[in-house]
């Protein structure tokens, strides 16, 4: 790196730290204050509601609706790896993230979370990649601290029914999701199992006014249902099909593959974000700086 690009990505980076404050969000959607010094043990998740261990695997399927009004067959997998990457001070859990509709994968990306000493479990960033015909077509990642991205929770320890947070929070890439809790005792029968002492969480953002995603929570399992309310648009029901706490070495190894390639390349097409963050830990590995 020469001197000249030396100054330009020491000028990001200051931009990237200086400029969450940019959009604020609205009252709904306040900021959860975020300290780097309330993480000692950020990737050991074990939140009772949505606890990540690595090695494990989520694949949920049904369906989602287009913009037509179509429905179309719509799966999600979801594999906990055993990479760490660190943002903003804090080392976080890489999670390995597929969507298929239709059988073909329209997206890909790796998410960041870690717990902090309550146990609420976070998210501080994430880096998703579309695709088109099988071609790389456009990114929308976001982390804490760089523009206006700033870490959310996605899940609490505590909570009562009416308790609320925000997601995230990246409005410059249609991020602004918030959460509540809707219901709490329900019951729910899904291709893994039947689940009692269900929580129901509330999604919603600011990009679709009046369309809520519910997610039922089961202790021990996470997310075992998927389903929509309100505004018909970005519909989606899905059910836990399939939760395998140890995943093959071999299917391990493939995971670790895909979200170091998405590593990669969002160094190379996100220059203003996810380039001036550190690069993921591998196992036994020191992480690399960019």
């Amino acid at each position: 790196m020469n001197c000249a690009q030396r100054v330009h990505v020491l000028l990001l980076a200051a931009v990237c730290i200086g400029a969450a404050a940019v959009s604020l969000p609205a009252a709904e959607n306040k900021l959860e204050k975020f300290d780097a010094k309330n993480f000692d043990h950020p990737t050991v998740i074990n939140n009772e509601w949505y606890s990540l261990k690595p090695g494990t695997k989520f694949v949920w399927s049904g369906y989602a609706v287009d913009e037509e009004g179509d429905e179309e067959a719509h799966s999600t997998s979801c594999i906990v790896t055993d990479l760490v990457k660190e943002i903003a001070g804090v080392k976080t859990v890489v999670c390995w993230e597929r969507d298929f509709v239709d059988k073909e994968m329209e997206e890909a990306e790796i998410m960041f979370l870690a717990q902090d000493n309550k146990g609420d479990v976070w998210l501080l960033g994430e880096y998703p990649e579309e695709y088109s015909n099988g071609k790389f077509e456009k990114q929308t990642g976001w982390i804490h601290g760089c523009k206006d991205g700033h870490a959310g929770i996605i899940m609490k320890k505590n909570f009562k029914l009416g308790t609320d947070w925000s997601e995230g929070w990246a409005p410059s890439v249609e991020y602004t999701d918030h959460a509540f809790v809707y219901k709490v005792g329900q019951k729910v029968k899904v291709p893994v199992g039947s689940f009692n002492d269900v929580v129901i969480v509330d999604e919603s953002n600011q990009e679709t006014i009046g369309a809520h995603h519910l997610k039922y929570y089961c202790r021990g399992t996470g997310v075992v249902h998927i389903d929509w309310r309100g505004k018909k648009t970005d519909q989606e029901k899905m059910d836990l099909v399939t939760f395998e706490k140890h995943i093959s070495a071999d299917e391990m190894a493939k995971a670790r593959a895909g979200a170091l390639k998405l590593d990669k390349h969002g160094f190379e097409v996100s220059k203003d974000v996810y380039a001036l963050t550190k690069a993921i830990d591998t196992p036994n590995e020191p992480a690399a700086s960019k």
